[in-house]
């Protein structure tokens, strides 16, 4: 069984590759990119904390959920099988590195259950502590639970007429900040001075929480992160870029094993977990700061008339709202995402 089996948390991606050149032969006699190179723009749109099989674990042909699956109940007793998920709101579980060695058990992936009480706290058989069945409205606990095209039919419909990866696995065992840290540099590390990357180390929860408190003298951010991210190189081979930041609250809390906190809010300007680049020393180094900015922009470089007004590479970060971690509704976070890729297909 793999590891994507089950209910693991990890953030859903959608990359959207659009090509604009042109296919046949130029009329200036050029030759017409082929390959790669008809690609004009990448675009991520990077949602959260939904694994694999709680929205494809039973779409045909895909591998999903394996038959006679069922997670034991510390708390309840006996085991609970996945079940058919109708409820807008989820609960889900704890998702940091400790979460998920537990979730992973040594291979046996019988954790998830026993986390998620955990996560909520659950000394006794109280209702909310209960496992959930098809149709509960009530909380409970419900990281069993999957949804289908019942829930999610634009998600499904994107499976079906462009790609599925069942085999997509997340790079960090760890929770949004680390995992952050990853989309953009393929990295998480710790370091013994912010301003040199040699003395940084891989580091699976990640730095210190870029929410710490600025320094009071300079107004700087406490902590700059000195490993180069991917814009490095964008920026030195000419490639534009822009990471879109949806205001409102982040969408994950800050301790990485909280189920439920009081929202922070994020803006383009924020250093937050889900936006990394304002940290990087490269980023202030090669003044690009100003390609980190509202979601706002966004719209208006997709809808500018005659041309496509954004630039190469995109990031896109919800908010908590409509970032699909629980517990966001998964009605409004698909919307989001059907709003946003009905634009750029437009």
């Amino acid at each position: 069984m793999r590891l994507q089996k089950l209910m693991l948390a990890a953030p859903a991606t959608l990359a959207l590759a659009l090509a604009w050149a042109p296919v046949l032969a130029r009329p200036d006699g050029a030759r017409a990119a082929e390959g790669i190179h008809k690609i004009q723009h990448v675009i991520v749109i990077m949602q959260e904390n939904r694994s694999f099989d709680s929205y494809f674990g039973t779409y045909p042909g895909a591998n999903g959920i394996p038959a006679g699956v069922c997670v034991g109940d510390p708390l309840n007793g006996g085991c609970v099988r996945p079940f058919h998920e109708s409820a807008d709101k989820n609960y889900g579980g704890p998702h940091g590195h400790g979460a998920f060695v537990a979730d992973l058990d040594g291979g046996k992936l019988d954790g998830f259950v026993g986390q998620a009480e955990k996560g909520s706290k659950c000394k006794g058989t109280e209702p909310g502590c209960s496992p959930c069945t098809e149709g509960a409205s009530a909380q409970c606990v419900d990281v069993m639970g999957y949804h289908d095209a019942r829930e999610i039919p634009n998600y499904w419909l994107y499976a079906q007429n462009f790609v599925l990866q069942d085999n997509m696995y997340e790079p960090n065992s760890s929770w949004s900040w680390p995992e952050h840290l990853f989309q953009i540099s393929a990295w998480s590390a710790g370091c013994k001075n912010w301003s040199d990357a040699l003395s940084c180390v891989e580091q699976v929860e990640g730095p210190p929480s870029p929410d710490a408190k600025p320094d009071p003298y300079t107004g700087e951010h406490a902590i700059s992160l000195p490993w180069t991210d991917i814009t490095y190189l964008l920026h030195k081979h000419g490639v534009s870029w822009g990471y879109y930041v949806f205001e409102g609250s982040e969408p994950d809390c800050e301790s990485d094993e909280a189920m439920t906190c009081t929202p922070v809010k994020q803006g383009a300007k924020t250093p937050g977990i889900w936006n990394p680049l304002v940290d990087f020393l490269d980023v202030k180094e090669d003044g690009q700061m100003g390609d980190v900015q509202s979601l706002n922009n966004f719209f208006t470089g997709v809808h500018r008339s005659g041309e496509c007004g954004l630039p190469s590479v995109s990031w896109i970060d919800p908010n908590g709202t409509v970032s699909e971690h629980p517990t966001a509704l998964v009605s409004k976070g698909q919307a989001y995402v059907t709003t946003l890729v009905n634009a750029i297909m437009r």
